[in-house]
C-alpha cells in the first residue's frame, strides 16, 4: 500500500495552574494524558524495505491486520520504534481519513456477520486452519520458496503466455480437505438456514474462505509463500507490496454456474487453483491487463495476460508497461505520428503522396 498524506497534530489545551494552599504546596492532581509527539508525521511514499513491520493479528479493528504490518512500512522514522499501541493508533487515524464513512459501515457489518459464523461453526479439519508447508505444499514448490530465487522460480513454472506462470503447488490430500471443509461449510449454512455472503457478484455459488476461519492461514500463504514470488514477477504492478487478500472458492456444475464472463480482477496479483473431483471443462482464458482507465474495454485478440495495479493511478498517468490497450494506443499514436512526419517530409520536398 502506497499512501501520500499528512495528519494533523493535535496538541492538548494549556492546562489550569492547579491551585495552591496556604503554605505554599501545590495540590497532587493525577496528570491529564497527554497525546505524545514523534516529530514529521508524514508518511513516506516508498515503503521501509529493511524494516521490519510487528503484527498486529491481535488487533481488534474491523481493518485486516496484514494492512497495519503493510502499513507501518510507510510511517516517518520517529514512529517506527514507538509503542506498537501507538503506531497502531496512528495508523487507524489514517485508516479512518481515507476510508469513507459508507464503506466502514460496510466493512463492521461484514466483520459482524463474519463473527457469528466463527461463534458457531465447527470445523471438520483443524488442520486446514495452521499452515503446515510440507501437509500442504509439494517438495519441489518448498525447496523453490526456500532457495527464494529466479532460478528456483523458474525450474518448477512454465509460462504459456507472457505474464501467466502455471506451477504444481499443493498435496492432493490438502486439496481434498479443503473442498470436503467447504462442503462441510455449506450444509452447516443450508442446516441453520445462514444466508451466506457469496464471493462476488457474478457468482451465485461458493464461499469467502476468511468467513469460516481461514484468515490467518491465507494471511501467512500470501506473506511467505505468494510474496516471494509476486516480487520477483510482478514487481511493476504491485506484487513487492500485497498487503491483503481475497480468498474464495467458487462452484461450477450443469445446475449451478456454468460459466464466468470476462472480467478484470480486483488485485494485483491472482493466484488461480483448480479443484474438483471428477469433471469436464474447466478452462481458463487471460486477455490482457488492464489499467483502471480500460477496465472495460474490449479484449484483444493478441493480449493473454492478466491483472491490474490500482495504486499507480495515483502517480502515472502512462501504464503502457503493462496494461495492453494502454500499450496499443501507444504504438497507434507512434504509427499516426510517423505518418504525420512522412507526409510533411514529402509535402515540403514536393513530392507526391501516396
Amino acid at each position: 500500500m502506497s499512501t501520500d498524506g499528512a495528519v494533523e497534530r493535535r496538541e492538548e489545551p494549556p492546562h489550569p495552574t492547579p491551585p495552591r494552599n496556604g503554605n505554599g504546596n501545590g495540590v497532587a492532581a493525577p496528570a491529564a494524558a497527554a497525546r505524545p509527539m514523534y516529530g514529521d508525521r508524514r508518511l513516506r511514499l516508498n515503503p521501509n524495505k529493511e524494516h521490519k513491520p510487528e503484527r498486529y493479528d491481535d488487533l481488534q479493528s474491523e481493518f485486516d491486520p496484514v494492512i497495519f504490518s503493510s502499513l507501518e512500512r510507510h510511517l516517518p522514522p520517529s514512529m517506527l520504534e514507538v509503542p506498537r499501541e501507538a503506531k497502531a493508533q496512528f495508523m487507524k487515524e489514517i485508516l479512518a481519513r481515507y476510508l469513507p464513512e459508507g464503506e466502514r459501515t460496510r466493512v463492521q457489518r461484514h466483520k459482524e456477520y463474519r463473527q457469528k459464523i466463527l461463534s458457531t461453526y465447527q470445523p471438520l479439519h483443524k488442520e486446514l486452519y495452521n499452515i503446515h508447508p510440507s501437509s500442504f505444499f509439494i517438495p519441489s514448490f518448498i525447496n523453490a520458496i526456500s532457495n527464494n530465487t529466479v532460478e528456483s522460480f523458474r525450474n518448477i513454472m512454465s509460462e504459456p503466455s507472457p505474464g501467466v506462470y502455471t506451477f504444481a503447488m499443493l498435496q492432493p490430500r490438502f486439496c481434498e480437505m479443503l473442498l470436503d471443509e467447504v462442503e462441510n461449510f455449506e450444509k452447516w449454512v443450508n442446516a441453520v438456514k445462514f444466508k451466506i455472503m457469496r464471493p462476488n457478484t457474478m457468482n451465485k455459488y461458493g464461499a469467502v474462505l476468511d468467513d469460516f476461519g481461514l484468515e490467518a492461514m491465507l494471511n501467512k500463504l500470501m506473506e511467505e509463500f505468494i510474496c516471494p514470488i509476486s516480487k520477483v514477477f510482478f514487481s511493476e504492478v504491485g506484487g513487492s507490496t500485497l498487503d491483503s487478500h481475497h480468498g474464495f472458492v467458487v462452484e461450477y456444475g450443469k445446475d449451478k454456474d456454468v460459466e464466468l464472463g470476462f472480467h478484470v480482477d480486483d488485485s494485483e496479483v491472482t493466484l488461480n487453483v483448480c479443484l474438483g473431483k471428477q469433471f469436464s471443462g474447466g478452462e481458463l482464458y487471460f486477455r490482457g491487463v488492464r489499467c483502471d482507465k480500460h477496465v472495460n474495454s474490449e479484449t484483444q485478440p493478441e493480449v493473454y495476460f492478466c491483472s491490474v495495479f490500482r495504486e499507480m493511478k495515483k502517480y502515472q498517468k502512462d501504464f503502457s508497461t503493462w496494461c495492453g490497450e494502454c500499450q496499443r494506443e501507444k504504438k497507434e499514436r507512434q504509427r499516426q505520428s510517423v505518418t504525420a512526419t512522412k507526409l510533411a517530409f514529402l509535402r515540403g520536398a514536393g513530392g507526391s503522396v501516396i
